[in-house]
């Protein structure tokens, strides 16, 4: 059952920024595909959603969404796009700790087993000042299931096994087991294990440096302190190993090379909760995550550490609800041959100071208002010619900057079905730690130069969205317009008096509709998303003067991609009690963009190239059945048709130009199969 969560239901425009819970009676839960669940969560995911496709990766985890995408194919380089803004600019959190940084530019940097999940909120664009640093084009929360989601009422011991075969191609293995420790804690281990091979294009072509091998261990506990104090442990310990191209988001030709890869990820978190009072509702997190990428073709290995925390508050009043906090995280990079010394270092930190409040005006009208001041600090540590090990420069760089945020937001309620929602809302990124396999090139055009300009600017968001929302007679229906526009753009490789220059302003605009319909046992949904994402460089970043550029993920990879309209239309059917089937159809209108316009400044083409990105249409069909309490089994076909097409949200198609840029083609058919066992 999807839960496509419109907080425009309660309309806002910080992305939702003044949705309101609604009121959990048993005719509301009956409409489970549109709930408001939170005040900046615009799209919902359940664990029922990703157990009905068996979803393997992030693409299978966003397939039902119009407005979030995945693109890479492969799953090591898989990165998520919102609204056409890659997930660089959001604010991703698992359990609250923050997934920051890029190991390396052509790998993605969100790593995530998708059976663990207990839920996913999206919060697409600039938002409220909670949703924490740097989250300039949205959020997303990812939050795992603990030792209670799973025990049955009455249960104080359980476990579960569950074998996965994908046609397309490889196997699953995993196993958990979970119980209660006392009267008020529970502990959950699980582990998983899977082993792919290279998987086929929809024209059965082996899409080559695909196979991969994954192991994760995970073990969580949780429960009560004391009375009102709740406390939950976890660890995550993640591996994936195989071998990939230089370039993993790029296609391998047949006989290309590969290189033998890892990647890992450890994360530790720690969450506090102490409901006290209506006056003092206390949730605390802090965290750890050490993750690394060794590979490539020349053995780079590279090594991202990052600690943090969040503190808040919660105080109601009678109309009033006000969230107030303080958080911090601190990213420090490291990178060189993987059998030599550390070449390279960076570090950056950023502290805030928060608060957002919700006042209930009157009965129809519900205003949101929040700042934010966050503190960004920046530091070159360790940066050696590759050749000689001298310093690239003479002293380290360094850069501080300080942003205040604001947001404002309304929703007035018109009717019993009709609510319309109003708002603006702002977010700060200060320059942050690079990429781990890039930060050496600090050698422009055989010139030493700095790594940062001293009057490098912080980039500063502003979001505009308005919608209405309709709910009645088991419909639930909302449409968005929106205007992102960050300003200073951050990127590195353009002309300038350094390494990374403000290049821009970045624009993401569009429009969202989502339905949904309950008939007996039937659940109908259908999403629409158009989105255009430019640049508007700056006035001499270009020898030609532009006044605005598409934007695609191969010039601009860490900044988003366009993509084509996109429609998403499906339906489940409960059968019987224990037998649900559903379909799922996806869209993508065809796009022509011109590109290449810094490969012209450069001379290494003669002109633009227009990049076609062709539409496709996909087909997904899927059912379980629950054979009895214990047994239960899944069936699910993605791609039913054998469509052979490239994502619209990975490196588009320059083959006429150059032979090796493209990105690989997304799966073909895929028959996937679990049978689960829990005791």
């Amino acid at each position: 059952m999807k839960n496509l969560v419109l907080a425009g239901a309660v309309c806002s425009l910080a992305s939702g920024a003044v949705a309101a819970e609604l009121d959990t009676n048993e005719e509301q839960k009956a409409i489970e595909h549109i709930a408001v669940v939170g005040a900046s969560t615009n799209l919902s995911i359940t664990a029922q959603d990703i157990e009905q496709f068996q979803a393997n990766d992030l693409a299978d985890v966003f397939r039902e969404s119009p407005s979030v995408s995945v693109g890479g194919s492969v799953g090591v380089a898989q990165k998520i796009y919102v609204r056409g803004l890659e997930d660089a600019y959001l604010n991703v959190t698992v359990d609250g700790a923050q997934q920051t940084s890029t190991l390396f530019h052509h790998i993605g940097r969100v790593t995530l087993d998708p059976d663990l999940l207990k839920q996913i909120d999206v919060q697409a664009g600039a938002g409220e000042a909670t949703s924490g640093p740097g989250a300039i084009g949205g959020s997303i929360r990812f939050k795992t299931k603990d030792a209670q989601d799973l025990l049955a009422d009455g249960e104080q011991f359980g476990g579960k096994v569950k074998a996965s075969y994908f046609s397309n191609d490889g196997t699953r293995y995993s196993g958990s087991l979970y119980g209660n420790l006392s009267d008020t804690w529970g502990l959950l281990g699980y582990y998983s294990t899977v082993d792919r091979d290279d998987m086929e294009d929809g024209n059965g072509d082996k899409v080559y440096g695909t196979a991969a091998d994954q192991d994760l261990l995970f073990v969580k506990a949780s429960g009560e302190l004391a009375k009102r104090h709740y406390l939950s442990l976890s660890v995550e310990q993640r591996e994936e190993e195989g071998a990939f191209s230089a370039r993993p988001n790029w296609v391998v030709l047949e006989g290309a090379p590969l290189y033998p890869s890892k990647a890992s990820r450890d994360t530790y978190v720690a969450n506090y909760r102490w409901d006290h009072s209506a006056l003092g509702y206390l949730e605390a997190t802090a965290y750890s995550t050490s993750s690394a990428f060794r590979g490539g073709r020349f053995d780079w290995l590279a090594d991202i550490d990052t600690v943090g925390f969040d503190i808040r508050n919660t105080t109601e009043t009678t109309d009033h609800t006000f969230v107030y906090g303080t958080d911090y995280r601190k990213d420090e990079v490291q990178s060189g041959p993987a059998d030599g010394a550390v070449q390279n270092s960076e570090e950056s930190s950023v502290i805030g100071i928060y608060a957002q409040a919700h006042s209930q005006i009157t009965p129809a009208l519900l205003l949101s208002y929040g700042l934010r001041y966050d503190s960004y600090d920046f530091q070159q540590r360790i940066l050696l010619d590759e050749y000689y090990g001298e310093p690239v420069t003479d002293t380290a760089v360094g850069l501080d900057d300080s942003e205040i945020s604001l947001n404002a937001g309304l929703s007035y309620q018109l009717s019993d079905a009709w609510t319309l929602g109003l708002g603006f809302a702002q977010a700060a990124r200060g320059k942050e730690i690079g990429d781990g396999f890039t930060i050496d090139e600090y050698l422009y055009d055989g010139e030493d130069i700095p790594v940062v300009a001293g009057d490098l600017k912080p980039e500063k968001v502003t979001n505009i969205e308005a919608s209405a929302a309709y709910s009645a007679n088991n419909l639930e229906a909302r449409f968005s317009v929106y205007q992102s526009v960050i300003d200073d753009v951050i990127f590195s490789g353009y002309p300038g008096n350094a390494v990374y220059n403000n290049i821009g302003e970045l624009e993401s605009s569009g429009v969202e509709i989502n339905l949904a319909y309950r008939w007996e046992s039937v659940d109908i949904y259908a999403g629409f998303s158009s989105v255009d994402v430019e640049l508007s460089p700056r006035s001499d970043l270009y020898s030609v003067p532009y006044k605005t550029i598409d934007i695609n993920g191969y010039e601009f990879v860490g900044l988003g991609n366009s993509r084509g309209n996109t429609w998403v239309l499906g339906a489940d059917y409960q059968a019987t009690a224990a037998i649900s089937v559903g379909v799922n159809l996806t869209y993508v209108d065809d796009i022509d963009i011109d590109t290449l316009h810094q490969a012209l400044e450069n001379g290494w083409t003669d002109g633009l190239y227009t990049l076609n990105k062709a539409g496709y249409t996909l087909f997904d069909i899927y059912g379980s059945w629950e054979v009895s309490r214990s047994l239960q089994v899944n069936l699910a076909v993605t791609n039913l048709f054998d469509k052979l097409y490239l994502d619209h949200s990975s490196v588009g198609d320059y083959s006429e130009v150059f032979a090796s840029v493209r990105g690989p083609y997304e799966a073909g058919r895929d028959i996937r199969m679990s049978v689960s066992y829990a005791f």
